[in-house]
């Protein structure tokens, strides 16, 4: 939509400017330029093109209503001015890109001769360093508008109380506990696949299957093999992953495992049946061939 309303807008604003400066001789130039050549998946970048145009211009101008690998975000902000009998267009779009890689903004044409260069940018995820220390998720801390005053009488009859309790409940006749059977601990395998039976027979489905799924390998790579998998994304994970799993077949089974349990826990993809037997599959067979190196 936004791009048909920016493909409309630009069309009849060339349309003016070229109807007014229909006798004008001056040169016609275009310029694209952006304000970064760098940005995170999903960050905002700006795109201005600035033309002079003269009325020959028009015929040879095509508009663009898409980029590949890029999103237009708003409406285009839009401003002409007219100077020495030419016409000035500048256009600033707000864009972005969900596709990480290096891609590249298409050339703009007013003629053959006439046009801007590629604009080149790189879309990646946020810096990650495998050397930086992990921290784990803290909860959020109230904060309080005006610190409260200290009342130490209270915090004397406070504690007072709570010695008396104390003493009281030390002096009462204590009862013999009740013998508690020993519970056999389970290694990290054992308790895996003990947690994936289980899961088979919980019928979950959707959004609560995956997250439950990917919970179960977290933890078994947590205590098996000492990773935090628990704090990171899955881009991360995968990265600490490859010198753990050495066979391709495994580690391309578990990255497509993972990101589908991404996609569907975000609400972008509805996994069908075979999609999630494929991913448990995958998940069960790393974390067996994990078990047997």
């Amino acid at each position: 939509m936004i791009t048909m309303i920016f493909r409309r807008i630009l069309f009849l604003v060339i349309f003016s400017v070229c109807a007014v400066t229909s006798n004008a001789q001056a040169t016609t130039t275009i310029k694209a330029t952006i304000d970064k050549n760098k940005i995170l998946i999903g960050e905002p970048l700006l795109l201005t093109i600035e033309a002079g145009l003269s009325p020959e211009a028009i015929k040879f101008f095509t508009a663009f209503d898409s980029i590949q690998h890029f999103e237009i975000l708003d409406k285009p902000t839009l401003d002409t001015t007219n100077k020495d009998g030419a016409s000035f267009l500048r256009a600033i779009y707000k864009l972005t890109s969900f596709d990480s890689g290096h891609w590249v903004i298409p050339s703009f044409s007013l003629s053959k001769k006439i046009k801007t260069d590629t604009i080149p940018v790189d879309v990646v995820f946020s810096d990650f360093n495998p050397e930086q220390e992990y921290h784990d998720i803290k909860d959020i801390i109230e904060v309080k508008e005006k610190e409260e005053k200290k009342n130490w009488m209270g915090y004397a009859v406070a504690g007072t109380i709570l010695m008396l309790l104390l003493i009281y409940f030390l002096l009462r006749k204590k009862k013999a506990p009740a013998q508690i059977a020993p519970v056999a601990s389970l290694n990290a395998y054992e308790e895996a696949m003990q947690q994936l039976s289980r899961l088979q027979n919980e019928n979950l489905a959707g959004k609560a299957y995956h997250t439950k799924l990917v919970d179960i390998f977290r933890l078994y790579v947590l205590k098996k093999k000492n990773i935090l998998s628990l704090q990171k994304t899955t881009n991360d994970l995968v990265v600490q992953l490859k010198p753990t799993v050495n066979s391709t077949e495994v580690y391309n089974q578990i990255q497509q495992a993972l990101r589908l349990s991404d996609y569907v826990k975000f609400a972008k993809y509805i996994p069908s049946d075979e999609d999630n037997q494929a991913a448990f599959n995958a998940i069960k067979n790393t974390i067996e061939h994990i078990e047997q190196l």
